[in-house]
């Protein structure tokens, strides 16, 4: 009766580190799918300002970044798969499999939110150097691949009231104008559809569009940074519940079935 009601003890526990191990694997798959989510956004997606700012040209940095999360994102999901099968199966071989691939993902986590926080700078400074780039290029005929980048700027600038992006005079330096009074349509209460307009300045938009893109920015930074801390955190427990289950599983075995 002893030697059976350790076993029973051992299986109870075995369940339940077994439930709380799926349920923290669950929220580690669905971190995966968000990042793969995020990676095929900026990659895809052409009504995305960053995406169009940085895909084009010799600039690439939208490539690597995406590149970066697809990858990380689909080993994320394809370990959780496995360590679902492992989980339920008590294989202890996927078990190994499983804690390996999540210490190998710990440290990619880590060293992404390292980099995150070492080229945050960086990138912004390129963030705003690229913005400058594209409105001084803005309306040039001979440029005309970058069109897509300058109609989501004039939606920027219509929909947010904002011009330029530190504020109006910023277009003062744009060659492609008729003449040096004219701005974008986009910075003005008209609807006309053409890239610049000879409009009064009490009918522009004066001040500039930084505080926005900045926000937007900084907002996306926000959340690739919170899903890269809660995979971190979200692993700890997994690599833990992971070592405790694969030592009762192999010492449940070792008890003689009735």
């Amino acid at each position: 009766f002893k030697t059976e009601n350790r076993r029973m003890e051992r299986r109870h526990k075995i369940l339940t580190q077994k439930y709380f191990l799926s349920v923290f694997n669950g929220i580690f798959l669905t971190l995966g799918l968000l990042l793969l989510t995020f990676g095929l956004w900026l990659l895809i997606d052409r009504n995305n300002f960053f995406s169009v700012l940085f895909s084009s040209g010799e600039n690439q940095l939208v490539a690597y970044i995406s590149g970066m999360l697809l990858s990380v994102g689909s080993v994320t999901t394809f370990t959780s798969a496995m360590g679902f099968l492992g989980i339920v199966k008590e294989t202890k071989c996927l078990l190994v499999v499983y804690e390996s691939f999540q210490i190998l993902v710990f440290v990619t986590q880590m060293t992404i939110l390292i980099l995150i926080f070492m080229k945050k700078e960086e990138v912004h400074n390129q963030w705003n150097n690229r913005i400058d780039e594209v409105i001084s290029e803005y309306g040039n005929e001979s440029l005309a691949e970058q069109e897509p980048v300058w109609n989501i700027l004039n939606v920027v600038q219509h929909n947010m009231e904002c011009c330029g992006r530190y504020n109006v005079t910023q277009w003062e330096s744009n060659k492609n104008k008729e003449s040096s009074t004219q701005i974008p349509c986009s910075c003005t209460t008209s609807g006309l559809k053409k890239w610049f307009c000879d409009i009064p300045r009490n009918l522009t938009y004066s001040m500039g569009c930084e505080e926005y893109l900045n926000t937007w920015f900084e907002n996306n930074v926000l959340i690739l940074t919170a899903i890269a801390i809660s995979l971190l955190i979200t692993q700890v427990f997994l690599i833990t519940l992971t070592g405790q289950l694969f030592r009762n599983t192999k010492n449940n075995s070792i008890w003689p079935k009735e």
